[in-house]
């Protein structure tokens, strides 16, 4: 499916924390970054990056290699935390700088003790076994007992006010984590240590030395870290990705408005909306309609979240083959396509009305949806109109890709968050259609405040969202956890946003109930 490929097999970037293309420029020396000379790693003069890192490999290549048949042998029911600890991410935290780690002693913020096994000046590492699971609870494992290695540190850095960036690592896995006020997805860097030394993936190893060195936790506060400041580089970027992406959907829009407005086969759609048996309004809803099922498209297809579980391969390759928006978006991207035929749309029309049919459609490998927008309902006009490929492809690239200089970049889908999603939801609220019929225009304007007070179009911001689970949610987890059975009381729970437009509140309430279970 369509996402930016990177070229680092055993690292995973979870919720743009560090997105790809930032990850390439840091592995590629980039003198634009900061905190990139060999200066800034204490090496030693004339001493370089790569002879550190490769030295580094070598020695650490050995270590694996020894601590291999120690995995082999291990008891399941051993978390093995001293032996991997000594064996192995010792010398591995050695390597990047540490030196023999301190135990931590006694970490609390406002009187909770975090078990968190050792600490480098202000910042977390927290080392557990190679048999403990770093997203699972293990009953009568330190560091794990309460919550989930990854959730404990997670907690730690939120409510710490003198830590931004910490680590988890259990041998198999090493993580890099930040202090991350989002409500509804994580954000952490992963990376597969039994995947860079078993498959000797010595990129990989330099991208983490490169990251996890001592030196990028350095700073005399902790927004001063290198780590920080590159982090800080890929939100600006991102803050201008986003607004660039909403005037992308602004130009969607326009493109879809005035697609359908001109195709000659829709002439009962003009003539509804001349003789205002359609309203203007209404024709705009189904628009945007339109758009959101795109956008739906795209970040299920790029999160492989489209096809269940299990769904045989054939159906899945005819579906990406032939039908996916993967395939409409590489058209887009390439500007092949932008003919006047009606073709992609009544392909892209198969796959939306499969979603809204019960039962689905097998041989597609699709799922019944079940949901108002990909119902019959949702959009009646547009679903019986016709549309050009080339006003299709038009408004498919502008919502897939954003342009910086002359640079054509596609749009995270994969990593973008219910917030990012709201906040272009927020933007379209404050627009209203202005149609020409006669020149098939199809233009957008401010909205006065009425319309979003009459349909009750309201996004609900962060802070507001995080107050509300506060006061609603907490305690009726904190009952649930009281059952007799709370893992079964949490997952009987049923939560209702009667407004849900983002689904902003709905997505952080999962993610609070999923922290208590973990």
């Amino acid at each position: 499916m369509h996402r930016r490929t990177s070229p680092f097999t055993a690292i995973r970037s979870e919720g743009a924390l560090l997105p790809p293309e930032l990850l390439e420029r840091i592995a590629a020396g980039d003198r634009d970054l900061p905190g990139l000379r060999p200066a800034d790693y204490h090496l030693a003069p004339n001493e370089r990056l790569t002879e550190r890192i490769s030295r580094s490999w070598s020695r650490l290549v050995g270590v694996w290699a020894s601590f291999v048949p120690h995995l082999e042998r291990m008891n399941p029911n051993d978390p093995g935390t001293g032996a991997t600890r000594e064996r192995w991410l010792g010398p591995l935290f050695e390597e990047l700088g540490f030196g023999r780690l301190e135990p931590a002693r006694g970490l609390e913020v406002d009187g909770k003790h975090y078990p968190i096994s050792h600490l480098w000046r202000a910042t977390p590492i927290h080392l557990v076994g190679a048999g403990v699971d770093l997203d699972r609870r293990e009953k009568g494992v330190a560091g794990a007992a309460r919550m989930s290695p990854h959730s404990l540190v997670q907690e730690y850095l939120n409510r710490s006010g003198g830590a931004l960036w910490g680590i988890v690592a259990n041998g198999r896995t090493l993580r890099l984590l930040r202090d991350n006020a989002s409500l509804t997805r994580q954000a952490y860097l992963e990376f597969d240590l039994e995947a860079i030394f078993s498959g000797d993936l010595y990129p990989d190893f330099a991208l983490l030395w490169l990251l996890c060195h001592q030196s990028r936790f350095e700073g005399e506060r902790p927004e001063e870290c290198p780590l920080e400041r590159w982090a800080e580089a890929a939100r600006r970027q991102g803050a201008r990705a986003l607004d660039t992406l909403r005037d992308g959907v602004e130009r969607a829009i326009r493109a879809l408005g005035a697609g359908f407005l001109a195709h000659p086969e829709n002439a009962a759609l003009r003539e509804r909306l001349r003789a205002g048996e359609l309203s203007k309004q209404d024709y705009y809803r189904e628009i945007l309609r339109l758009v959101y099922r795109l956008i739906f498209l795209f970040a299920a297809e790029d999160r492989d979240l489209l096809h269940p579980p299990g769904t045989p391969e054939e159906p899945r390759e005819r579906y990406a083959r032939y039908y996916s928006t993967d395939r409409l978006r590489r058209m887009a991207g390439g500007r092949r396509g932008f003919t006047k035929h009606p073709d992609l749309y009544e392909g892209l029309k198969v796959v939306l009305q499969a979603l809204g049919r019960d039962g689905g459609c097998p041989e597609l490998g699709l799922p019944y949806m079940g949901s108002f927008l990909f119902s019959p309902q949702a959009c009646p006009e547009l679903d019986g109109a016709r549309l050009a490929n080339r006003a299709l492809l038009e408004a498919v690239r502008a919502l897939a890709f954003t342009t910086e200089g002359k640079v054509l970049r596609p749009v995270d889908y994969r990593n973008m968050g219910s917030e990012e999603l709201g906040s272009v939801y927020e933007s379209l609220l404050e627009l209203h259609p202005e149609l020409d019929l006669e020149a098939a225009a199809f233009e957008l304007g401010a909205a006065p405040g009425h319309e979003r007070k009459t349909t009750g179009s309201y996004y609900t911001p962060t802070p507001l969202v995080s107050a509300l689970l506060d006061s609603a949610l907490d305690p009726v987890l904190d009952e649930a956890q009281e059952q007799a059975d709370p893992e079964r009381a949490l997952l009987e729970l049923k939560v209702l946003d009667p407004a849900c437009g983002s689904g902003h509140f709905l997505v952080a309430a999962a993610h609070r109930i999923a922290r208590r279970l973990a």
